[in-house]
């Protein structure tokens, strides 16, 4: 008997017949993400129902030496969760752990299985009066398990912070086969070091995240969402920080979305109707949202006044109805289809200091343009905490090898840029594989250093998801 038979018969003894998929048309699904990447052929796919059955299978392979990567819902962005194309590995994925365990109310907390749905999350927290903060577009098929290994952001980040301040415990199947229990429910805790947070954006590289304690928050029961037209980018930063000063903690959304974004999302969704009578250089859809009786309403327009009085609002929508609000939200989630459409091209997720997007955003857009002046700049993003995604479409009459050189020559220009501002060159995406190279650049020695101990220390034989963030050892 071969070692993958040996695998294969160990994962069927484990999981029974429907945790283990072998078939190449059952297993097609898992080699490729949302943003269409592709991954190699796995040993395997397999579906644990339970954390303890995680931990089993980590533990014989870290015995056997098999590599394994975890997966979530696939809407990753930079190939964290998909297979090697090179080295054959196990896919462990956590859709069959999906369960909520337990929703406190009164603690405003809630207890679940790595593999729940978000939406189920948020659904399950309304049902309670709760609410919980992350809103992402892949909501729908996104798990929490990997919104946990990434660290992931979203809308809300300004108000509610990132996964990171979301997570009271989590459950971690350990590289070595054993099973790590931190799902305690306590919002204060200071009892030596905050072990949990080794693998808040580890990306699966360190252990596997099998079930979570998640805050919640008061349900809003008053929400406001207002789309407003701006000049220029500098205006923009000059309307957040009046917000932010207007709209006191209440603010739970500020994005800014320029016109080719507004016209991608058009050319996607026909019936969405231009918002404004006039077109404007940039757009900001902004929400406000509160739990008690406040004057959201007049909040919003003693805000609109003071933005027009100093020149930073050229006119602006605020929606009168959960269905106006609705559409505006829309244009939000349609343009990220539009640029789909378009094909490949470069897609980032810069982080910068606030004070210096407007001008790193002028600077980064003439060097994209001066080195292919048929490229199309899309810049967008999660203004109130810094995080640019700058996109660039390629000219579309280039060949397809022309097309990738200029976006990889163009993605160093954009990384540079972002270094002489003090930037991250990944502010919710995480680094995987695709990001790797630029981020070793990026790292000190003290850094590089502590991050390899702490992987040897965890996984001595380098087989949890070998090659994503690190490069790949064996030690």
């Amino acid at each position: 008997m071969t070692a993958h038979d040996e695998l294969l018969t160990f994962l069927t003894t484990t999981l029974g017949p429907s945790g283990v998929l072998c078939d190449d048309v059952d297993i097609a699904r898992y080699r490729i993400d949302w943003a269409g990447a592709q991954g190699g052929i796995p040993l395997a796919i397999a579906r644990p129902a339970t954390p303890e059955q995680v931990a089993e299978i980590l533990g014989y392979c870290h015995r056997n030496d098999i590599p394994v990567v975890p997966q979530g819902g696939g809407s990753g962005l930079v190939e964290a969760a998909l297979p090697d194309r090179d080295t054959p590995e196990l896919v462990i994925s956590l859709e069959r752990l999906n369960g909520i365990r337990h929703v406190d109310p009164i603690n405003f907390s809630m207890s679940v299985d790595a593999g729940c749905i978000l939406q189920t999350i948020k659904d399950a927290a309304e049902a309670e009066d709760c609410f919980f903060p992350l809103t992402l577009g892949a909501q729908g098929s996104c798990q929490i398990g990997g919104n946990i290994a990434t660290n992931a952001g979203g809308l809300n980040v300004l108000r509610y912070g990132m996964m990171r301040q979301l997570v009271l415990g989590v459950e971690v199947a350990l590289p070595d086969g054993r099973l790590l229990c931190d799902m305690k429910a306590l919002h204060k805790n200071n009892t030596g070091y905050d072990l949990k947070q080794l693998f808040i954006g580890a990306e699966g590289t360190l252990g596997i995240v099998t079930g979570a304690v998640i805050k919640l928050f008061p349900r809003p029961q008053v929400t406001r969402t207002a789309l407003i037209g701006c000049p220029d980018v500098e205006s923009v930063l000059k309307l957040y920080a009046q917000s932010r000063r207007s709209c006191c903690d209440l603010l739970s959304a500020f994005e800014l979305i320029p016109r080719i974004c507004l016209e991608l999302a058009i050319e996607v969704a026909p019936d969405l109707p231009d918002p404004l009578d006039e077109g404007h250089p940039v757009y900001i859809l902004m929400e406000v949202a509160a739990s008690g009786p406040v004057n959201l309403d007049g909040m919003i327009e003693a805000l609109f006044e003071i933005g027009i009085e100093n020149g930073w609002i050229n006119d602006g929508v605020l929606a009168t109805s959960d269905h106006q609000a609705k559409q505006l939200w829309r244009i939000r989630e349609a343009m990220l289809e539009g640029q789909q459409r378009r094909g490949e091209h470069l897609r980032t997720d810069v982080s910068l200091p606030l004070s210096a997007l407007s001008e790193f955003h002028h600077r980064a857009q003439l060097s994209m343009e001066e080195t292919s002046p048929e490229c199309t700049v899309i810049a967008y993003g999660h203004v109130g905490d810094g995080n640019l995604h700058f996109n660039v479409l390629p000219p579309p009459t280039l060949e397809q090898e022309a097309k990738r050189s200029l976006l990889h020559e163009l993605e160093l220009q954009l990384f540079d840029i972002v270094a002489e501002f003090s930037g991250s060159i990944s502010a919710e995406h995480g680094i995987g594989r695709a990001k790797q190279a630029p981020f070793l650049e990026t790292l000190t020695a003290p850094e590089h250093e502590i991050m390899r101990g702490i992987k040897r220390q965890l996984d001595p034989r380098g087989m949890m998801s070998p090659g994503r963030i690190l490069p790949a050892t064996h030690d």
